[in-house]
């Protein structure tokens, strides 16, 4: 095959995996094509976790046409026994000739085991092609399988001079329709949507997805150091996970939450006696939360920001402006110096409706000195 050719290939196999991004977490959204005698004859994508992998669906499609094949792959066929057997065994069963992986699996269960598996059973593997591409297909599970931390998005609705609420509270809405519309994509292929008790008590938001067509509702987590949230809160009451995290000495008092089937997790504190976020990232990863979506207020958002514990920022900004008694994205005390700035690098730019969407990349490197 020739590099143009592999490249086509491959690309039809990154759109195949993307028809999972509502629906596999906490697995890995993954694409596979089998190519014959320059036609395709097998295409698959995982769909669901406990459902067959990619690799199983095209191969089910190939049937015998498999034999020969060549193969384009977004990540590195599975090697172990998890919730369905090893692709790579199916692959090898199936006589395929030529695997070609763009991205190799970071889960230490796999991380080579399945190229090797191909590999001693004669059959070629190239890796490397389209990997960038690969990689951003599941930036959560990515690193939570590489550093135990989750992918951590906060999304910010904003006035044009940065306001998220006007001095009484006030903030909906910031934005217009077709921006709301949008948070529903990006709630849906959450694992899970974070906010704090400030915004629960001021907006009594749902922090659910309600996206046409899709089920699966991302865990709504609330951190709520003081037990404030109003048991009849809309997010604690609607269908789907919740989450309550508190700090340890609370779980005591929680018992009108879990009366009503909300888990309560307490905690350490940190000195100022609120929730350990890292600690609470490190939990998450525990459970196969793979992004985290943050919806919340700038008390919450300036304390992620400043533990560096958030990889992107999604802003939408509206054309208006609010006044300097409004309030801001992010409270973080102790910032006087540029070279104490937090970097970013813009990643995408596009108009939502009226509104400006803007994607940011976090530095996490702790570099201000």
């Amino acid at each position: 095959m020739t590099e143009a050719i592999d490249n086509r290939y491959m690309a039809l196999a990154v759109r195949l995996a993307r028809h999972g991004l509502y629906s596999t977490p906490p697995n890995p959204r993954v694409g596979c094509v089998l190519v014959r005698d320059g036609q395709i004859v097998g295409e698959g994508w995982h769909k669901k976790t406990g459902g067959p992998h990619a690799e199983i669906m095209a191969l089910v499609e190939a049937g015998e046409r498999a034999r020969g094949a060549d193969v384009y792959l977004t990540l590195e066929p599975c090697s172990h026994h998890g919730r369905t057997p090893p692709c790579s065994q199916a692959l090898v069963e199936a006589g395929v000739a030529r695997v070609v992986v763009a991205q190799r699996d970071p889960n230490p269960q796999v991380d080579g085991r399945g190229i090797g598996d191909l590999e001693k059973a004669g059959i070629v593997v190239e890796t490397g092609l389209m990997a960038e591409v690969a990689e951003a297909i599941n930036p959560g599970f990515n690193k939570r399988m590489r550093s135990g931390l989750p992918f951590v998005r906060s999304k910010l609705a904003t006035s044009l001079d940065g306001r998220t609420a006007m001095a009484s509270g006030e903030s909906q809405w910031i934005t217009g329709e077709a921006a709301r519309r949008d948070v529903q994509r990006w709630r849906a292929q959450s694992c899970a949507v974070l906010s704090g008790s400030g915004t629960v008590i001021a907006d009594d938001p749902s922090l659910n997805q309600r996206l046409e067509g899709e089920e699966r509702q991302p865990l709504r987590v609330i951190v709520d150091s003081g037990l404030r949230v109003p048991i009849d809160a809309k997010c604690l009451n609607l269908d789907g996970p919740r989450l309550l995290v508190t700090t340890a000495d609370k779980i005591p008092l929680a018992g009108a939450y879990q009366d009503r089937g909300i888990e309560v997790l307490g905690l350490a504190a940190r000195p100022d006696g609120k929730v350990d976020l890292r600690q609470l990232m490190l939990e998450l990863a525990k459970r196969q939360i793979n992004e985290v979506m943050v919806e919340a207020g700038p008390l919450l958002n300036g304390a992620l920001l400043a533990a560096r514990l958030v990889d992107e920022l999604l802003v939408y900004q509206a054309s208006h402006v609010m006044g300097n008694e409004g309030r801001g994205m992010f409270a973080i005390p102790g910032l006087v110096k540029m070279n104490q700035r937090i970097q970013l690098e813009r990643k995408d730019l596009r108009m939502v409706g009226a509104d400006l969407r803007l994607l940011f990349a976090v530095s996490n490197r702790d570099d201000r000195g």
